[in-house]
């Protein structure tokens, strides 16, 4: 795997309705910022045991995010769920004894607070845990910056990608209403592909000036706003245009 050419995220976190809200914006930061997120949610086969897919998922994966901050008690069983803290350890040991090409792995570790997670899970002190507060806009901010510094090409700041997601979630709910969809019932890959639906158009054009110019590489453009140099001349970028549509905001 190569840093430059790899930009799979593995994403380890709860996938219950009380998280959705940080799942959400952690996937649409990775796509803004032209990476490409990956969980164990992505597809859904009876024939495939969970942990094979866990397996595969992660050896495809140059990064991780992993949230280990749910410690509280199922309300039903009384015990705390363990499957992110394994997933980070499978992680960790694919990074320490798997192939040379597994060792180049990175990884962003997430809980509530700060240091928490030395009460709970004491052999990851020492690493560089970030926390997030329940916040999906410092979960954001938290992911481009990380992302940013991996990344090889520009990466918008995360006030500018925190307002491209509330567009988001804006249109989204006029989009559900078009395709007979309900927001809160969107399965995983409903969400992605309206993430990525949503990015692409956005990206179609990028209007500087008065003047519009298609944009050659998508993938690689975020958000709205900036300022570009050409040829000696300042030009002042004024929005992302979607193919006729309208911008309604929240």
């Amino acid at each position: 795997m190569n840093t430059t050419t790899n930009r799979n995220v593995f994403i380890n976190c709860p996938f219950d309705e009380a998280y959705a809200p940080m799942l959400r914006a952690i996937v649409f930061t990775l796509v803004d910022c032209a990476f490409v997120p990956r969980c164990a949610l992505e597809r859904s086969d009876a024939s495939e045991i969970r942990i094979q897919k866990i397996y595969r998922i992660i050896e495809q994966c140059q990064h991780g995010i992993h949230d280990i901050s749910r410690t509280q008690l199922d309300k039903k069983s009384k015990l705390p769920r363990f499957n992110m803290p394994l997933e980070l350890g499978i992680f960790l040991g694919a990074k320490f004894i798997g192939a040379d090409s597994q060792r180049e792995k990175t990884c962003l570790v997430f809980d509530q607070q700060p240091n928490r997670y030395q009460m709970y899970l004491s052999d990851v002190a020492g690493q560089d845990i970030s926390w997030h507060s329940n916040d999906p806009r410092e979960v954001v901010r938290l992911v481009r910056d990380w992302v940013a510094d991996m990344s090889d090409i520009h990466t918008p700041t995360s006030s500018f990608i925190w307002n491209h997601y509330t567009t988001f979630l804006g249109e989204l709910r006029h989009t559900c209403s078009e395709l007979k969809q309900r927001p809160d019932e969107l399965t995983y890959s409903d969400l992605l592909r309206h993430i990525q639906t949503f990015h692409t158009a956005y990206a179609e054009k990028l209007v500087l000036g008065t003047t519009e110019e298609p944009i050659s590489n998508p993938e690689a453009l975020s958000v709205v706003g900036g300022v570009e140099r050409s040829g000696g001349r300042e030009r002042t970028s004024i929005g992302l245009l979607a193919r006729g549509a309208v911008f309604r905001g929240l």
